[in-house]
């Protein structure tokens, strides 16, 4: 049978998993509901298990067929954590954890990466390696992939992993089913801006007698975006965008103090250096100009995410033999939203492949978008991404063999 056929009879109960999963999501890198969930998925499996000590990590490996010596290895990722929303989706499987909402679609990604692990497990006889599976917490800014880098993913199996592929799914952007890929820069990456304008507080009608920080932050929040047009290529885009602008507490009061946070995606490691150096700049000269005090805290999060070019070509090859041309979407342009499976990818060749799960004949134009409370994701896709994530193993351990 092929796999996808193998897949489409795992479909129920991987919608089962998932909407387990979605009912009670957890935040951060501690999920340890969750990872019972995926070890109660693996039970009975012939899978060599260990568990994260910094976090509930997962890591499964299954040794392929006639083992025995330097054998090759692949890496397969799938994130688990929820975020901090609340939903308002209305599905009958709707979060019960109050404040709490898998917007991003990991639920769906957990399970499919469980249905892979029983596929595998079944032609485990075919495979020309071994597999690693990595069942990853805290993608959600909490950056869980450095914990399980640290706690050696990569090296599970014993040798090295040659190739690690990772999956998103996507509540708009592309017609269901749609697999999105792109060689290069994929995602962006992203960083952190914390500024506290330090000034001096007085009354509201007399502010030559204080040092009002509100208008200095207004004014570096309008020269932030100035900056961004004036000092960087169009061509080169950066992306700075300001989430929290607050200060004072009553109209005729100028308070002591202004703070801004804001998100920074940029899409070459230039452009982010640049920044790095840019930003502070700008802000301590508006801050001296005005005779008041600011801190700058530049905080780098994830890197770009950065796909090899070969290991791309690889994964459209096995998509367009699985489901067929008109399902694959290369990308023209990175998406500037950022992950953390970017560490991996900077470790080891691999790549990462997209998949929309928008309701069938949704409009992918108009559909709440990843991690917005009314963020739906159609479970009709989880066997076609359990499909995928096994045969990428299957098929890559087999070149990998070949060329050893």
């Amino acid at each position: 049978m092929p796999i996808t056929d193998d897949a489409k009879d795992l479909q129920e109960d991987l919608t089962r998993l998932r909407h387990d999963l979605h009912r009670q999501p957890e935040i951060g890198l501690q999920l340890p509901r969750t990872q019972e969930r995926v070890l109660q998925a693996l039970d009975g499996l012939p899978y060599e298990i260990t568990l994260g000590k910094e976090t509930t990590s997962v890591t499964a490996v299954l040794r392929g067929g006639n083992p025995g010596g330097e054998r090759p290895a692949v890496l397969l990722r799938a994130d688990m954590d929820g975020l901090p929303v609340q939903e308002k989706t209305g599905v009958d499987f709707t979060s019960q954890a109050d404040g709490a909402m898998h917007a991003c679609g990991h639920d769906l990604h957990t399970s499919m990466l469980a249905g892979a692990a029983t596929l595998l497990a079944e032609k485990r006889h075919l495979l020309q390696g071994d597999v690693v599976l990595m069942f990853q917490p805290g993608e959600e800014g909490f950056d869980g992939a450095s914990y399980m880098l640290r706690e050696g993913v990569l090296d599970a199996a014993g040798p090295r992993v040659q190739a690690a592929y990772g999956m998103h799914v996507f509540s708009s952007l592309e017609p269901h089913g749609t697999f999105c890929t792109k060689p290069g820069v994929m995602l962006s990456a992203s960083d952190g801006l914390e500024v506290t304008v330090l000034g001096a507080g007085g009354h509201g009608s007399a502010p030559h007698s204080a040092k009002d920080p509100v208008t200095v932050a207004a004014e570096m929040v309008t020269a932030l975006q100035v900056m961004v047009t004036r000092q960087f290529n169009m061509f080169d885009p950066v992306v700075l965008s300001v989430g929290v602008l607050h200060a004072g507490t009553k109209r005729n009061v100028i308070p002591e103090s202004a703070r801004i946070e804001a998100t920074i995606r940029t899409f070459s490691e230039t452009s982010r250096v640049k920044m790095m150096e840019a930003v502070p700049r700008l802000l301590k000269g508006i801050a001296a100009a005005h005779g008041v005090d600011v801190t700058v805290d530049y905080l780098q999060e994830y890197p770009l995410t950065i796909t090899d070019e070969d290991e791309t070509h690889t994964a459209e090859k096995v998509i367009t033999e699985l489901f067929g041309e008109r399902r694959l979407s290369r990308w023209a342009t990175p998406l500037s939203g950022s992950e953390d499976f970017s560490r991996v990818l900077a470790e080891v060749p691999g790549t990462f492949v997209g998949l929309s799960a928008v309701a069938p004949g949704g409009d992918p134009a108009t559909s709440p978008f990843n991690h917005s409370p009314y963020a739906t994701f159609d479970d009709g896709v989880l066997a076609d991404g359990a499909a995928l994530y096994a045969e990428l193993a299957v098929s890559r351990l087999a070149a990998l063999s070949q060329a050893s």
